[in-house]
């Protein structure tokens, strides 16, 4: 038995917590940046206003799902627009796709939301607890009331900080300062709290306890990147050809003095050396931190850097190198470019073109007519009317067929509708008809509604049919 748990002992190992040391450079400055522009867009996005006149809302992001709206500035999608967002969600997959042939997982490296909810972790922690080797200290320390006091605020800022990233997320899908007020007061929804709560938790727990177990082992990006790179593709590299054999400072063959600078600021924990590693998001701290170490003992920069598997046998050469524009603009990254610039454009004159009124018309199927006593032939139908303003529209409805019909409108004396501002109703309508119109009932006469909004005079119509009586 004992034999037995020795084996499993050896088989299981709790991962070592990571802890970056502080790094300063051109990525690192990029990143910072990178951070606060996307904390920024996140946070402060639902508190933008944008006038949409008396009956709309003046949010200018905003997510209705009671009224089946999405308002982005001067933008509204309705329910039955939803190619919009689909097409910007294939615009982003495609966007994931070239800029992972060029530069690799640059996306994981620098705006993902975990990447940046990280970094901002990180900052707090090492403001709280000091840079890697103080960290690593208080982790082996015994538990003494200095230890329970930097935990203790670490946490709770980390609390705040996951449970503003919940509240900035409900916001999104309501008047913000209405929300807000809600929310404070004790007025707001059960969902509002019960999503504030969830995304808390999981901020905090995937921000400061599963950082590199989220990137690694959680998310796919990591094994679908293999497909879209090849040798051709920049990303972080070790020149192991420069750097190797590696030694102390004055010992070393190669260029690399085994300082562990490189190691010691990776998020994730890895040896940029080993080579391309599934765990590597790309942030370029290692570059960073190499540069400075190049400085110091007066080697050129680079040892570290973004290269491109195919220059390699150049780069030994002395030869050299392709441009690195000419990585970039290859025929894969720009048929990836060609194809989201085409769905771009399509999206854009979708928008222009588009109607701001819709109409449906559906004949009823059961019964598809009814003979009245003296003779009329009735087809009932289902008329729905969108009017995608902030003002009120009327519209003038009519028919056009082959022989006479006449059209009547269920609870209105005339043949027209006035449709409230961002609204859609629905309104029975009928048409009528003398005695042995139409055709059998396996076929039917076909007729055309048109819709008139009077104000401007803008037109459109609806082919649909009539069905009638053989007798």
């Amino acid at each position: 038995m004992s034999s037995d748990n020795e084996e499993q002992h050896r088989l299981f190992e709790y991962s070592e917590p990571v802890f970056p040391q502080r790094v300063k450079g051109w990525f690192r400055s990029l990143k910072w940046w990178l951070m606060f522009l996307t904390l920024g867009v996140y946070y402060v996005t639902p508190w933008l206003r944008w006038d949409r006149g008396t009956s709309l809302p003046d949010q200018a992001v905003l997510v209705d799902l009671a009224n089946a709206r999405l308002y982005f500035f001067w933008i509204e999608v309705w329910p039955h627009e939803f190619y919009f967002i689909a097409g910007l969600l294939i615009m982003a997959g495609l966007g994931l796709f070239l800029f992972t042939s060029a530069l690799g997982r640059v996306w994981c490296g620098y705006a993902c939301p975990q990447t940046v909810w990280t970094d901002l972790f990180i900052l707090v922690e090492r403001w709280v607890e000091g840079d890697r080797n103080a960290r690593i200290r208080l982790l082996r320390a015994k538990w003494d009331f200095a230890k329970l006091r930097k935990r203790l605020t670490k946490w709770t800022l980390w609390m705040l900080i996951s449970i503003s990233t919940g509240g900035a997320w409900v916001f999104y899908f309501a008047d913000a300062p209405t929300l807000l007020v809600d929310l404070v007061t004790g007025n707001a929804a059960f969902v509002a709290y019960g999503t504030i709560a969830v995304m808390a938790v999981v901020t905090f727990i995937f921000g400061g306890f599963m950082r590199e177990q989220i990137c690694t082992y959680m998310c796919p990006w990591p094994r679908i990147q293999a497909a879209m790179m090849d040798e051709h593709s920049l990303t972080v590299s070790y020149r192991a050809w420069r750097g190797e054999p590696r030694g102390k400072k004055g010992k070393a063959e190669g260029d690399c003095i085994d300082c562990m600078a490189c190691v010691n600021v990776c998020p994730q924990g890895i040896d940029i050396r080993d080579g391309q590693q599934v765990e590597c998001i790309t942030c370029a701290l290692c570059i960073d931190a190499c540069d400075e170490i190049m400085e110091r003992i007066g080697k050129p920069r680079g040892l570290i850097d973004y290269c491109a598997l195919s220059d390699e046998e150049s780069e030994r050469e002395g030869k050299d190198v392709i441009p690195v524009w000419k990585h970039i603009l290859r025929l894969r990254n720009i048929i990836y470019v060609s194809i989201w610039s085409i769905i771009g454009i399509a999206l854009v004159v979708m928008l222009f073109i588009r109607s701001d009124f819709g109409v449906s018309i559906r004949p009823e199927r059961n019964p598809r007519f009814v003979t009245l006593s003296d003779g009329t032939i009735r087809n009932a139908y289902d008329l729905r009317l969108s009017n995608q303003t902030g003002d009120p529209r009327s519209f003038h409805i009519s028919v056009k067929a082959d022989d006479p019909l006449r059209l009547e409108l269920q609870g209105q004396n005339v043949l027209s509708i006035v449709v409230p501002a961002d609204k859609t109703i629905h309104q029975r309508a009928y048409l009528f008809a003398k005695q042995g119109y139409g055709a059998s009932e396996a076929e039917s006469s076909s007729v055309r509604f048109w819709i008139e909004e009077i104000a401007s005079g803008e037109r459109t119509s609806v082919d649909t049919v009539f069905s009638g009586d053989t007798r």
